[in-house]
């Protein structure tokens, strides 16, 4: 653990410098930024790594001979291998990194005990740790993720827009979040000191998101990135109000993280071909043509050691972007 904290500082180092989307887009969205002015000292309320297991993309479907030749139009992806140990060792990796890098930009970041020994959160519960979390993707993709807490925090709260999550079991989480988040406002306005919150969600592949539909289909690589815009870090002020600071553009590694398989069956793709073949030959005949597309199963196997590096990296690399612009707005 000491090893790998030390190359994330290194590496947090040498990202200081600014990190700029592949389009030349600013890579974060920011919120409420006159709201982080002046403040200097911080307490962190909340800290939270996601790791995504399971995703279904899709885009449009195409029908008939172009679903049989074109592209996959759904893929159902799944990560094994990942135990609980290997995603707590990065979390607390990233968290020790994220508290490194905020006093090494000039904050003076308070005890833990400070926060959450204050009449502020007294009643306030720790969600399940780890807590798992249906989460809704871009433009019907959808996902399943499992967030941890650093082992230094005593509970696990989220803040509302923290997480989009789907289904009905996410209205409890809301409800908490809600009272969390003004919790954390309280403790804010009592003690004159800014509380943070961070939430990241790593995923294991690199799908086309949001579903844009081209010729050749949805493609799926392996590689390991901090998302956008299921990413953030939130600033609560001394006054109560937010500086919300959102990426905006995928962080990413690379490196030899995950194997990738297709773990289509042989019988699943002649089916999917023959229905797609007969549609388009309907089509053709002018019987009219139904409309299939492909969908395609992809297994990713986490590589111990490996997996853990690159998570941290990405999470350190999104924290040296987050800080940094935390830093302009002070």
């Amino acid at each position: 653990m000491k090893r790998l904290f030390s190359a994330l500082a290194v590496l947090a180092l040498l990202a200081q410098p600014t990190l700029v989307a592949a389009n030349g887009k600013e890579p974060v969205k920011i919120a409420g930024p006159a709201n982080a002015k002046g403040v200097t000292t911080v307490a962190v309320g909340a800290f939270n790594v996601g790791f995504i297991f399971e995703s279904t993309d899709q885009t449009k479907a195409t029908g008939g001979l172009m679903g049989a030749f074109g592209g996959t139009t759904k893929a159902r992806s799944e990560l094994v291998g990942v135990t609980p140990e290997m995603m707590q060792a990065v979390t607390d990796a990233a968290y020790a990194d994220f508290v490194a890098q905020l006093t090494a930009s000039g904050y003076v970041v308070q005890p833990a005990a400070d926060l959450f020994g204050h009449a502020a959160l007294a009643r306030i519960k720790s969600q399940d740790a780890p807590l798992d979390i249906n989460i809704a993707l871009e433009k019907g993709s959808k996902g399943k993720a499992t967030y941890f807490k650093p082992s230094a925090l005593p509970s696990l709260l989220m803040i509302p827009g923290d997480f989009l999550g789907s289904g009905m079991s996410s209205m409890g989480m809301n409800m908490a979040a809600g009272q969390s988040g003004m919790a954390f406002a309280n403790y804010a306005k009592a003690a004159g000191v800014g509380v943070i919150d961070v939430v990241y969600l790593i995923d294991f592949s690199e799908q086309k998101r949001p579903g844009a539909f081209s010729f050749g289909g949805l493609q799926v690589n392996s590689g390991l990135s901090v998302t956008a815009d299921y990413s953030r870090m939130t600033l609560i002020a001394p006054s109560g109000k937010q500086s919300v600071i959102t990426v905006k553009a995928p962080v990413a590694v690379e490196g030899e993280f995950v194997e990738k398989a297709d773990a289509s069956s042989g019988t699943d793709k002649a089916l999917q071909s023959g229905a797609n073949v007969a549609g388009g030959l309907a089509a053709v005949a002018g019987l009219g043509g139904m409309r299939f597309g492909k969908t395609r199963k992809f297994a990713f196997t986490a590589k111990p050691g490996a997996y853990e590096e690159g998570a941290a990296k990405a999470a350190s690399l999104a924290s040296a972007l987050l800080i940094g612009r935390l830093g302009t707005l002070r």
